[in-house]
């Protein structure tokens, strides 16, 4: 014996099952009511006609219940075909009380294998196949309770779930089980797709990380020394600078997707996280709630906007953002108090391939249903004015 070390147990055929805790706990249930209709079929031997053919189909019965709970323990018998193949010979055993005992034995006494065990039949469908299908295998072991007490019980008494619930729990049964078996795959299915979103997000920032120390650095370096060598290489130093910006946009535009998808933000809180020593954001107290995707688009428009300021409006430029929540609309200003637009220097820049406000502020803007308008001047400060429609 080796202390200190551990020996990991084997992986079980049900562990990728979501129901596999349904599972094993319906094979519980099932001893337990084996047991039961074995203790039942003892006391009432003697009350029945052919006590020796009902021992025989007590074997069957037997026999039965064992390759159930190792079929669906093992997991083979986790069938559509298997599930109602176990309705029906539940079915049939519980009818061949007929056969063993006097009809007014039936009409007394439950059918000799007992409700209760025929109850596995019903379970058995619940989890594999869902509420519906549950409900019916119960209506199934019901008529064949009815059927095995012969034609006297075709009347009100045994039709009434105060004189007799068997029918009331077997469905029951079968509406309770399938809910949980259902909602046992729902849940492992969310937790699939978490997984997969989590393994998705960390490959992204993988990546993110790659980029930074790879190609953002190497255009931010271009920027930098085209600016100090000045001349020709300016407008290279300008499109490496944008290139850095329409890229970072782009990945942080990735993370708020990727981690938010499908779900409601906060359009405040996405703006605010611009506020800093050189912008200062103004916004209404209270959370602006709009889709994630919304949210996005906006958010990647102003800090487009704001790069603009921090690159063109000239050292010590500050910038100012703010947010309205109008009815029917959300409008949002980013100005500043640098040096301003030069007449035509936007068309200029669209002209030579650089189409960051053209795309990347009114295309985006536009793309929402909004308007983006620009107003500047030379010493003058740059406003944009972004007013997006909405539907609440």
């Amino acid at each position: 014996m080796v202390r200190g070390s551990s020996v990991a147990a084997p992986e079980m055929p049900w562990d990728d099952d979501p129901v596999g805790p349904l599972w094993r706990a319906a094979q519980g249930f099932r001893v337990l009511s084996y047991v039961y209709a074995l203790g039942f079929h003892i006391i009432v031997t003697d009350d029945l006609e052919r006590p020796a053919l009902g021992w025989v189909l007590f074997g069957v019965l037997t026999v039965w219940t064992a390759v159930c709970a190792v079929g669906y323990l093992q997991g083979f018998a986790r069938r559509t075909g298997w599930v109602w193949t176990e309705v029906g010979a539940a079915a049939m055993l519980m009818i061949s009380t007929k056969l063993v005992a006097s009809d007014h034995w039936a009409l007394d006494n439950q059918s000799w294998p007992t409700t209760l065990w025929a109850t596995n039949a019903v379970i058995s469908v619940a989890i594999l196949r869902g509420v519906w299908p549950g409900m019916a295998a119960g209506v199934l072991i019901s008529v064949a309770s009815l059927v095995a007490k012969g034609p006297l019980a075709v009347n009100w008494d045994y039709l009434n779930a105060g004189r007799n619930a068997a029918w009331v729990i077997e469905i029951g049964v079968g509406m309770a089980i399938g809910a949980a078996a259902t909602t046992a795959r729902r849940a492992h299915e969310a937790h699939r797709r978490a997984a997969r979103l989590a393994a998705a997000t960390e490959e992204r920032e993988r990546l993110s990380r790659q980029v930074h120390d790879g190609v953002l650095q190497v255009l931010a370096l271009i920027a930098r020394r085209g600016r100090e060598l000045g001349g020709p290489t300016t407008h290279l130093a300008d499109l490496a600078a944008e290139q850095e910006g329409v890229l970072r946009r782009l990945l942080a535009a990735d993370a708020t997707t990727t981690t938010n998808h499908g779900a409601d933000l906060d359009l405040v809180a996405a703006i605010r996280r611009h506020q800093g020593v050189t912008v200062s954001v103004s916004a209404p107290a209270t959370a602006v709630v709009l889709p994630a995707p919304l949210v996005t688009e906006i958010d990647a428009a102003v800090t487009n906007a704001l790069d603009n300021v921090a690159r063109h409006a000239g050292t010590g430029a500050q910038a100012f953002v703010l947010v309205e929540d109008l009815p029917g609309s959300v409008v949002i200003t980013v100005r500043d108090d640098g040096v301003g637009i030069a007449p035509g220097r936007l068309h200029a820049a669209a002209a030579d391939g650089r189409l960051g406000v053209s795309t990347s502020i009114v295309g985006r803007v536009e793309a929402l249903g909004g308007r983006a308008v620009l107003d500047t001047a030379p010493g003058q400060g740059t406003e944009w004015e972004f007013t997006i429609p909405l539907v609440r």
